[in-house]
């Protein structure tokens, strides 16, 4: 099925929707978390996604080259691996003569210079949209992720390319009402990038932007989070260090209507480009359910009105206290605890005891799939961690050398029921468990396949299993952690006296930490499967 298809609305499916945690609901609810510098616990500047919906989750590392001059690049589209179609060329740009290493997911999030970049899908309206195969630009945001990364070091230097390649050669969303919201970190700087297309008439040559985009900065002690909603209002280009957009950034609402240069009011580019109503609304409660949590997690002291739209959130906030690389972990992993809106606590699992009285029923979970909310009568509100294939939460650090001071902790499958491992800007070895899945056949070499089992198995008896999972995950994350600061001290020094033996270091430990999630993970099955056989406790 293609993406069009998908657009107008047929239904998505896999042949393997047993698995509770994949059985659907609307999709496309990728959250990222970014925090700035002095904002975060340690001084990194810490980005995060969790990548919901069908993608590809092989991780692979795409090493640089050198390129003579005049080369082209082929330019794709189907990078997200999110149904059959393979990856096919549409077009080509000029190669740069050098490009940096990456790592290539769905969405390529991560690179050897310690560049991250999240991604959240965010609606436009749509008299801006430009689909295949009517469209003419050709570079959708998974294209020029991957481009950034290749040729990139900085936030500011992505935004910039980015952006100049969009005018030029044109923004390809997915489909109807969709823009993109980035959010893209580098060892000193936070920024959020968000970019629109404008319109089936665009064509390239034409002299005029292929484009509609803009970028601000996140304050160094503040935290920024994308839910899918629009977060850039009013825009400052007197202020270079914190705003940056295109030259037509007020063009495009002007033409259309959306904004009147002698009304008095200020330009507000959320206002301008945004949808007023449907799935990608300031007002969907998928987007705003997920806001409230966030925000009521960074700031808890103030009243956050769980009923308010997007327009009621700021762009960033100063948290309450600072944020850890554990803490985005826990916000990545949440299922809207403690607000109105998460499913478990709904009063339908409610089971009497032997003594009759009400008890929270074992099978209670966060993550009721269709046919038993419709059983019980149970509300869909969207959590944050769902229908996950990937996540990440990511690491730049200024005072190390970028091998060692980036990393990306990657979680494979549901985040809420798996483990972050460490993988180094500096790995070059990704174990083949972790870029080996096929969809169609569950397979006990794939750590997708074996994340995505275990998490079916806890959620089959959520009340329980979940201790029996809490119980492998905690120690096992505590230890990494743990090790961190001794680790890294010896691959400084290593990587100081020969590049060679700190990047074999860094393999080792990158590798043997995936090695040894995927092992404890096929251990848990085993234990799930034996001791919650026949829904009885043995």
């Amino acid at each position: 099925m293609n993406r069009r298809k998908k657009c107008l609305g047929l239904a998505w499916a896999v042949p393997f929707c047993c698995l509770l945690v994949l059985v659907s609901t609307p999709s496309w609810a990728c959250t990222a978390v970014l925090v700035g510098r002095s904002a975060s616990a340690d001084g990194s500047v810490i980005n995060s996604h969790t990548a919901d919906n069908w993608y590809d989750a092989n991780l692979r590392v795409v090493k640089g080259q050198k390129y003579s001059p005049g080369t082209m690049m082929d330019v794709y589209i189907n990078l997200l691996g999110e149904d059959a179609n393979p990856p096919r060329v549409i077009g080509q740009i000029p190669q740069a003569e050098e490009t940096y290493t990456y790592f290539h997911i769905g969405y390529s999030c991560f690179n050897e210079h310690q560049l991250s970049i999240g991604e959240s899908t965010v609606g436009q309206k749509d008299e801006l949209s430009a689909f295949l195969p009517d469209a003419k630009g050709i570079l959708t945001i998974e294209q020029l992720e991957i481009i950034a990364l290749q040729r990139t070091k900085t936030a500011r230097e992505a935004i910039k390319l980015m952006g100049e390649l969009a005018e030029t050669y044109g923004f390809l969303p997915s489909c109807v009402g969709q823009g993109e919201a980035l959010t893209i970190a580098d060892p000193n700087e936070a920024w959020i990038f968000e970019i629109r297309s404008v319109g089936f008439m665009w064509k390239p040559g034409s002299g005029i932007p292929g484009a509609v985009w803009a970028a601000q900065r996140v304050p160094d002690d503040e935290v920024a989070v994308v839910t899918n909603g629009s977060v850039i209002t009013e825009i400052d280009l007197s202020q270079p260090s914190y705003f940056m957009a295109s030259k037509n950034y007020q063009d495009v609402a002007i033409q259309h209507g959306w904004y009147k240069p002698g009304s008095g009011c200020p330009f507000n580019w959320r206002e301008a480009y945004s949808p007023r109503s449907g799935y990608w609304s300031m007002y969907s409660d998928w987007i705003r359910q997920r806001l409230h949590y966030l925000f009521k997690t960074l700031d808890p002291s103030k009243e956050w009105d769980p009923n308010a739209d997007v327009s009621f959130y700021p762009f960033s906030i100063k948290p309450k206290k600072k944020i850890s690389v554990q803490d985005v972990m826990t916000m990545q992993r949440s299922t809207l605890e403690g607000t109105p809106f998460n499913m478990e606590d709904n009063p339908a699992w409610l089971v009497p005891d032997v003594n009759g009285k009400l008890v929270k029923s074992e099978l209670a979970t966060p993550f009721p799939d269709n046919s038993m909310r419709d059983l019980l009568n149970i509300p869909y509100h969207r959590p944050i961690s769902a229908k996950t294939s990937y996540s990440f939460v990511s690491q730049s650090r200024s005072w190390l050398p970028a091998p060692v001071g980036g990393i990306l902790w990657f979680s494979m499958g549901h985040p809420h029921m798996g483990v972050y491992v460490p993988v180094y800007a500096g790995t070059t070895i990704i174990p083949k468990e972790w870029q080996n899945f096929k969809i169609g056949r569950f397979d006990q070499s794939s750590a997708r396949w074996v994340f995505y089992l275990a998490a079916d198995l806890v959620n089959r008896r959520y009340q329980l299993a979940f201790r029996d999972m809490e119980q492998v995950r905690v120690p096992f994350e505590r230890e990494l952690f743990e090790k961190q600061a001794e680790i890294e001290k010896k691959a400084v020094k290593l990587w100081s006296s020969s590049p060679e033996l700190g990047t074999a270091y860094l393999n080792e430990i990158s590798n043997n930490g995936m090695k040894d999630a995927m092992e404890k993970w096929w251990d848990l099955c085993t234990l799930l499967i034996s001791k919650y056989m026949w829904g009885r406790v043995w």
